[in-house]
């Protein structure tokens, strides 16, 4: 369980630090992939599977609030793109997509954050 917190904690380092560096080139692809398969956004059930691993999985951890909210957050965000009304799917990805780098940015930084957190409690980083 361990291993697959920690590839959680990966997948938001190396998508913090792309935010932090190039966060235009990031969006702009990000566009061009969803204006090509829109069905993408059915990928998100991922996330909410992610989300009820990170729930059940940091039993325990420090920080296991912080857990809760994340995994709660990510799970309610995967069902929605996956099987939430296309309309409403359309606008609120319209409207995360038109956002300023530096909106981006601090994105970025949140998901740094919760990656060295997470890593962390899993004892990966410094001793608790």
């Amino acid at each position: 369980m361990n291993y697959l917190l920690a590839a959680i904690a990966g997948v938001w380092m190396a998508d913090g630090v792309a935010l932090l560096l190039a966060p235009r080139h990031v969006i702009t692809r990000l566009r061009e992939v969803l204006a090509l398969s829109p069905a993408m956004l059915r990928l998100e059930g991922v996330a909410a599977g992610l989300g009820i691993l990170l729930l059940l999985g940091t039993e325990g951890l420090h920080y296991q609030p912080l857990w809760m909210v994340t995994g709660a957050a990510m799970v309610t965000k995967g069902v929605f793109l996956a099987v939430g009304p296309e309309e409403w799917k359309q606008w609120v990805v319209g409207w995360c997509l038109g956002r300023e780098d530096v909106d981006y940015r601090f994105w970025g930084l949140g998901l740094c954050t919760l990656a060295l957190l997470l890593l962390r409690a899993l004892g990966w980083l410094g001793s608790n």
